[in-house]
């Protein structure tokens, strides 16, 4: 399979192999050969940033550093994220004429109506959701709302707390709303401290249940384009995850192109006018 060579570090394929093992084991992402490339250029970056001059130690020290924190590093090196406020909108229309008014016709209590947005990227999911909730539900008036949002990359979530963003990024927002939530910076916008203010932002690794057993009873959950990342190991693992995480009743959207029926029984298909959405049973009969 032969061997990487940049900047002089050399990436051979068993090196590969083992590192790829290693990052599966730890947050349940897998790697397949046509990332190698991808894979061979970010470990180049983390091993000449360290200091060290070959796969070998760089590995040694990966594996048995007490703090931790080359590997918060690396995955923060390694993991993708690409997104842009109000993508796959009818989703958040979903949210708002369908999902928010079965919840809220069953909700017989005060407490807090709780989102969580995992992976939170850079912010804009989360935000999305806020503006959608303030811009477009009418029950805002009459309920609290609690939005969590989290990530396994620790870079991503100190920029969602800034709330920087460039042109790219709010392309799809009409000029009102834009307006109203955002002011115009040096070459891109900032999201309003109100709204910075409404979000909370966490780090979790949904691979791993030790991290998410203190995120319980939300109602709805935005899990989109991270499933992808994992194995179907992995994926029934962050399922049951997510499943715990949730109420009873309470409902979880996906990026497009998965499906949780591909993925885990656990939940139900539920159709409704705008998008498919899953839903955790309220008895386990249901499903």
């Amino acid at each position: 399979m032969g061997s990487t060579m940049i900047n002089d570090i050399r990436i051979s394929y068993e090196d590969f192999q083992k590192f790829r093992e290693y990052f599966y084991h730890k947050t349940g992402i897998w790697f397949d050969e046509s990332k190698r490339y991808f894979v061979d250029k970010r470990l180049v970056e983390r091993i000449a940033a360290t200091g060290m001059c070959n796969f070998r130690s760089y590995f040694t020290m990966l594996r048995f550093q007490a703090s931790g924190d080359e590997l918060q590093n690396l995955i923060n090196s390694m993991t993708v994220n690409e997104t842009y406020f109000f993508r796959e909108e009818y989703q958040l229309k979903c949210l708002v004429k369908s999902v928010l008014p079965e919840i809220t016709e069953k909700k017989f209590d005060n407490l807090p109506i709780r989102i969580w947005s995992i992976p939170s990227s850079s912010g804009e999911e989360p935000y999305s959701i806020a503006i959608y909730l303030l811009e477009y539900w009418e029950g805002i008036n009459h309920w609290d709302v609690e939005i969590i949002s989290s990530d396994i990359d620790t870079n991503m979530l100190h920029c969602a707390r800034k709330g920087f963003y460039s042109h790219r990024s709010v392309q799809y927002l009409p000029a009102q709303i834009l307006h109203k939530y955002f002011r115009n910076t040096d070459g891109g916008y900032q999201i309003s401290e109100e709204l910075r203010n409404v979000i909370e932002f966490t780090r979790v690794n949904l691979f791993d249940p030790t991290e998410t057993k203190s995120y319980r009873n939300f109602d709805i959950v935005f899990c989109r384009n991270l499933l992808i990342y994992f194995d179907d190991m992995s994926r029934r693992q962050a399922a049951e995850n997510l499943y715990d995480a949730m109420k009873p009743g309470g409902f979880i959207f996906l990026g497009h192109s998965e499906s949780m029926s591909r993925i885990s029984p656990l939940f139900k298909v539920r159709k409704f006018a705008e998008a498919v959405v899953y839903q955790k049973p309220y008895y386990k009969s249901e499903v």
